[in-house]
């Protein structure tokens, strides 16, 4: 993965975070990975990398299972992705929701929104 970047502080259950933005190596999508605002500290990574499944440039395929559950609801209420997935993929025993970014998800994965 790529040098991350950060972003503002957001609040994940009780603690504060930021996103870091990274980039798979073997398909170069973005990376969210939220991480301590104080400490840096790694919280969750809120994506996962389908290398097999075609995204379009301005979507992501969102962990919602696991110890990531509720995931896609917060990242809808930080502003990241929209509301509803695009679709879902399966993926081993789960179904990965596929999901557009919003503007400003856009501008924090350094892809400019389009009008």
């Amino acid at each position: 993965m790529t040098t991350p970047q950060t972003s503002p502080t957001h609040q994940y259950g009780n603690l504060p975070v930021h996103f870091q933005v990274h980039r798979y190596r073997s398909t170069n999508r973005p990376c969210l990975r939220l991480v301590h605002a104080q400490d840096g500290t790694p919280v969750a990574t809120a994506t996962v990398n389908l290398p097999d499944e075609a995204l379009a440039p301005s979507e992501v395929a969102v962990k919602d299972h696991s110890e990531n559950e509720g995931m896609l609801e917060w990242l809808w209420k930080a502003g990241i992705i929209e509301r509803q997935p695009t679709r879902y993929v399966p993926s081993g025993f789960v179904r990965i929701p596929i999901c557009t970014l919003t503007p400003a998800g856009r501008l924090l994965v350094g892809k400019e929104p389009r009008s």
